[in-house]
């Protein structure tokens, strides 16, 4: 293993302790340096989408290490039949499925393999063909069925020789069998990692169909209940109630107390006298009450006609939440676990025991699998017990606080969440400004509700930081802010002019006049430099010594200070659909290579991630210098790739700014001269279609989660201003909030912060202390961690062509010591 175990920081039950490695992602392996090794991967159980892109992953890594990797047939049951269902693979074999939802190689429940004498001839078929290291991609039932094929593998092989089955030799080259686990299931209900392959497609379908029947239910003020996936975890359907601004949401983890039917009928019907047209109920599929008596959709939409008379429909989701094409994060998460599924297996011995691949904040990990197995187990045990709370906590800190959110920002309006009275408030303003990213007004409405539930209030600054300047600004209520969570663009509008251009003491005059206490700027680096303006202009303009945040907001993911900005995760996602539709196009006329330009600036966040979740044969990116000779070195490969496989297609992202001289137009040219007599070459910039449609549930919950967090620091910012009665400056040099607080200005570092997440933290950090960790002239974070992600997107894009000289072993070798991991903290 890569480093020594360390323990995860969760512990809920009394297999508390999950044995966590750090995994090799980053790292440049040398080209056939386990060459011997043979890998066998296979799906288990019900298929998500992503499983492909798992399976294309593991079969090139092998393949690049030297690797035999066969791929195994209808799950548990193509082992224990053999023959035709153990196939070695090939590259090309594996092209063209990232983007396929399902399982390509099929996938079956296996009674025979429950048995030892099913096992027995599965071993004895994985024997033959020299098979001894098993990715194994399904459930935590498959997982389980895995490691006790493990455990009985010795004794297993034993029977086989001393019946005749194998040969000693056979025996002896495979003596060990190593397990490495990635989980597929679209109920994100495996313990110990943070998402598992297809949840986030299954939300997306379950997204698409809210939006789409909002228009309708609207159109004939019909009530809808949804039905979706989770017999025994309710994730699907309270993320999606938080993206879609649900009016209700039952789960079997968090059961409706008695009465929820009056609770219900109560809240709908007032939303109906304020003039809301349509609602939306949301019911997991293993919902129950309090009582452990179920809930359906059919029973909810039944108390709804009989004691409202509302028009109610139901809608049962059913297996459309596994259908389609993955999203575009499911593709990255598949393809970075799939790779360090090989990685763990080369990298084990005879007595390592078997792994699960995990997502880890924003990192690849390796964990024990029985443990997090037992941990799964654990959970299931809770439910079955009605330990409900226990079930919470088990499920982590992020699914409590899901409920938590959920709960607060849906009420009809602030005066429900609490019945105490608030003694001190501040008015906050809320300002947009840089380009538009999907997700900001997801924030805006979350910051808005959750100061209002605390009793501040809120003023909505119009047109930018030009409005701040003209006075623009309007009191935001609860219902103001309302359907705001899936809305594209910004609705308090947003644009690029910086304070200095507009004028500080035009913005210092305004705000001085007005009564906010606290300002959120919400945008990408111009937002950053806007508050930073602010704050260096502090001493010389009184009226900007007020707290302030900057919640990131940009599809080029450049802002320092954080791992994800909003509006990312949507851009990659058209960018990922558009490229998938371009490469459909060549399908019909074959030989064809597809030039296509990406936003970003000098950022080549959205080219490397695009490329890898698009299954690109490159991302030429600022970050990453690249040559002449290095575009005619990829354009031979393209011609090999072309001429000597059954690919007749290939695609190129570039990012906007990758290079002032090498720009899309020169690569397209040089391509199309190039690879005459071999392939035609086409050119796609995308432009604005990269910040358009409405926000992913990615953006829409992480969104959400930023605008409540910001509200709360400024209100923290705030209330350590007040000043006692024995310490009141001069009216001159304090701000009077609506309690009547005097609040003294403030120069502190921490009053000026950008909200950020880093791997799996909500954090502030000084804007003061980021302006020495970015790159003022091309507007970047000085270090990125998503350039570790460059080494395996060049792994999976290089056909086995490349491979065919000494000369370009001998180049790559030469790379091999490199590691994008060093460019990151």
């Amino acid at each position: 293993m890569a480093d020594e175990p360390e323990v995860t920081l969760r512990s809920h039950d009394p297999q508390e302790h999950i044995l966590t490695y750090s995994g090799l992602e980053g790292m440049i392996p040398v080209p056939r340096s386990y060459s011997g090794q043979t890998i066998g991967v296979f799906t288990s159980g019900g298929d998500s989408q992503g499983m492909n892109a798992a399976v294309r992953a593991v079969v090139r890594m092998g393949l690049y290490l030297g690797c035999k990797v066969y791929t195994i047939k209808e799950g548990y049951q193509g082992m224990v039949d053999g023959g035709d269902h153990i196939v070695e693979s090939t590259w090309s074999g594996v092209s063209g499925t990232i983007e396929k939802g399902g399982t390509i190689i099929g996938s079956a429940r296996c009674k025979a393999f429950r048995e030892r004498e099913g096992r027995l001839k599965a071993a004895g078929n994985l024997v033959r063909c020299g098979i001894n290291n098993l990715v194994c991609i399904g459930g935590d039932g498959s997982l389980t069925g895995a490691n006790l094929f493990k455990q009985e593998w010795k004794g297993l092989l034993s029977e086989l020789y001393e019946a005749g089955e194998i040969s000693e030799t056979e025996m002896q080259q495979t003596m060990y069998l190593n397990i490495a686990g990635i989980v597929g299931s679209i109920d994100n209900d495996f313990c110990g990692t943070d998402m598992t392959i297809g949840t986030d497609t299954a939300l997306h379908r379950i997204i698409e169909a809210v939006d789409a029947i909002g228009t309708t239910a609207s159109s004939h003020q019909r009530c809808f209940v949804m039905e979706v996936m989770g017999r025994h975890c309710g994730y699907l359907a309270l993320v999606a109630a938080m993206a879609s601004e649900a009016d209700y949401v039952f789960i079997p983890e968090n059961p409706v107390a008695s009465g929820w039917q009056e609770q219900l009928c109560g809240k709908l019907k007032q939303e109906r006298d304020i003039g809301q047209r349509l609602n939306i109920i949301i019911v997991a599929e293993g919902a129950i009450d309090s009582h452990g008596q179920p809930i359906t959709a059919n029973d909810v939409k039944k108390l709804v006609t009989e004691r409202l008379g509302y028009d109610t429909r139901v809608t049962v989701l059913g297996h459309v939440q596994r259908g389609g094409n993955p999203s575009a994060f499911d593709r990255l998460l598949a393809s970075r676990m799939g790779a360090e599924a090989v990685m763990a297996l080369v990298d084990a011995s005879g007595d390592t025991p078997a792994v699960v691949i995990a997502l880890d904040g924003n990192q690849i990990k390796r964990r024990s699998l029985m443990g997090c197995v037992k941990r799964t187990l654990y959970v299931q045990e809770a439910m079955k017990n009605k330990e409900f709370e226990k079930c919470i906590e088990a499920r982590g800190r992020s699914f409590a606080k899901n409920i938590s959110i959920y709960k607060t920002l849906s009420k009809l309006s602030p005066s429900q969440t609490t019945t105490v009275p608030h003694s001190v408030s501040f008015i906050f303003g809320v300002v947009a400004v840089g380009a538009p990213a999907c997700g900001a007004n997801a924030a805006v409405r979350s910051f808005v509700r959750t100061a209002l539930v605390d009793g501040h209030k809120v003023l909505g600054v119009y047109d930018s930081l030009a409005g701040l300047a003209a006075g623009k600004f309007q009191l935001l209520e609860w219902s103001d802010v309302h359907g705001w969570t899936g809305r594209g663009g910004s609705v308090l509008g947003t644009k690029r002019t910086l304070p200095q251009v507009i004028g500080l003491s035009k913005l210092a005059a305004s705000l001085e006049k007005s009564p906010i206490n606290a300002l959120m700027v919400i945008g990408g680096y111009e937002a950053f430099e806007a508050v930073t303006q602010l704050v260096n202009s502090r001493d010389e303009y009184k009226a900007f010594r007020i707290p302030m945040v900057v919640v990131p907001s940009t599809i080029s993911n450049n802002v320092p200070g954080t791992d994800f900005s909003l509006g990312s995760d949507t851009s990659l996602n058209e960018i990922v659909n558009i490229c998938d539709r371009i490469k459909q196009s060549a399908s019909g006329s074959k030989r064809r290579i597809f030039i296509v330009e990406t936003m970003g600036g000098y950022c080549g966040y959205l080219a490397t991630l695009s490329g890898l979740a698009g299954g690109a044969d490159a991302a030429y990116i600022n970050e990453e210098h690249f040559t002449c000779t290095d575009l005619q070195n990829d354009c031979e490969i393209l011609i090999k790739k072309v001429d000597n496989s059954e690919i007749q297609r290939g695609l190129i992202l570039v990012n906007e700014k990758a290079n002032s001289h090498y720009n899309t137009d020169f690569i397209y040219k040089l391509f199309s001269e190039e690879g005459k007599g071999h392939f035609s070459t086409r050119m796609n910039i995308l432009g604005h279609m990269q910040q358009g449609g409405s926000a992913s549930p990615f953006d829409r919950n992480m969104g959400t989660k930023f605008g409540m967090k910001a509200a709360h620091f400024l209100a923290k910012q705030c209330s350590s201003l007040i000043q006692s009665e024995d310490t009141v400056e001069s009216a001159q040099d304090t701000k009077v909030s609506p309690s009547g607080c005097q609040l003294t200005p403030t120069t502190s570092p921490d009053s000026a912060c950008m909200l950020g997440v880093q791997r799996k933290e909500i954090v502030f950090t000084p804007v003061s202390v980021l302006i020495t960790q970015a790159n003022p002239e091309k507007r970047v974070p000085l270090n990125q961690w998503w350039l570790k992600l460059r080494a395996l997107l060049k792994i999976l894009a290089r056909h086995d062509a490349v491979y065919t000289t000494e000369a370009e072993e001998d180049l790559l070798r030469s790379r091999s010591s490199f590691s994008f991991s060093d460019l990151t903290v």
